[in-house]
């Protein structure tokens, strides 16, 4: 059973793990992209993802459907269309902090579906994130082009879709739920790898791909989703939500630290500024609710 205590060190530890994983994995993500085509690379991550672990794990016990709309969702939405941005629009480290605004969108969208109102502590955040954002959009250095930020914008819309599918399922096993509902993500990457890349590319990102991009390929199915999945719900299952989650806000740290120091990403004053308000938003967001409910005991 969850405890409501604050997470154990070791608990902490594999929390800060997972977090240094999820950052890094977008200069990860870079590094693929130096060969291998956006959605050519998302089809092989989500076909890795499914294989071999189908056959290992059981199949949750949830709908075709749910599994099919989380797979096409994450897999063709959300990554498909972050690794499109982060070809040549956007910066790993900037990406990695605007998708976090998914932690919006999931509220609003869980918000329409249970008719709850918006409080003001969520509009204070919206206001600071988008402040954040709006700081990105009008730097023209080349770090994020207006075309990058909306992709990875519509990414994260599609990551907080994700978040409400995997809800209405509730599965016991996340990993699982997301081995099989990789194999949806499948077809629709195939069809617009084909039809926006072409057959060639693919072949020639293939052939091109050097030993390190093809760890980094195993690295998003392995280290990013099978570890990174497998160690959240583990903590999930014995954590409060409102414990586990406020440890996401660590994802962007790792993820501008990691592209400053491994590829020279430069941290401009206006990134910084960008960063802080962002993640101003996202912990009054998080956070709140939290601080809210201990000042009233």
């Amino acid at each position: 059973m969850p405890t409501r205590q604050g997470l154990p060190p070791m608990h902490l530890l594999l929390a800060v793990a997972i977090m240094a994983v999820w950052g890094t994995n977008f200069v990860v993500i870079k590094f693929a992209l130096e060969h291998l085509p956006p959605l050519t690379l998302a089809l092989l991550r989500f076909t890795l993802a499914f294989f071999p672990l189908a056959f290992i794990l059981p199949r949750p016990k949830v709908g075709w459907a749910n599994l099919a709309a989380y797979g096409v969702l994450i897999g063709a939405g959300q990554f498909g269309i972050l690794f499109t941005a982060m070809r040549a629009d956007i910066t790993p480290g900037l990406a990695s902090l605007v998708v976090q605004t998914q932690v919006f969108f999931t509220i609003f969208l869980s918000m329409r579906l249970t008719g709850e109102k918006v409080g003001l502590y969520q509009l204070v955040a919206l206001l600071l994130a988008s402040s954040g954002l709006a700081v990105i959009a009008f730097h023209t250095d080349g770090s994020a082009t207006p075309l990058g930020l909306g992709l990875v914008l519509l990414a994260a819309f599609s990551w907080s879709s994700g978040n409400m599918v995997a809800r209405q399922a509730a599965p016991q096993n996340m990993l699982a739920y997301v081995v099989w509902s990789s194999i949806f993500a499948v077809p629709p990457l195939l069809l617009f790898a084909l039809l926006l890349e072409g057959p060639q590319a693919m072949l020639a990102g293939m052939e091109a791909a050097d030993a390190a991009t093809w760890a980094a390929v195993l690295w998003q199915s392995v280290g990013n989703t099978m570890f990174g999945y497998a160690a959240w719900g583990w903590l999930l299952n014995r954590h409060p939500a409102g414990v586990v989650a406020p440890m996401a806000l660590m994802v962007p740290v790792f993820g501008m630290g990691a592209s400053a120091l491994l590829l020279g990403e430069p941290l401009q004053s206006w990134k910084l500024i960008a960063f802080a308000l962002v993640m101003a938003g996202l912990s009054v967001g998080m956070l709140w609710p939290r601080i809210r409910q201990g000042m009233g005991k």
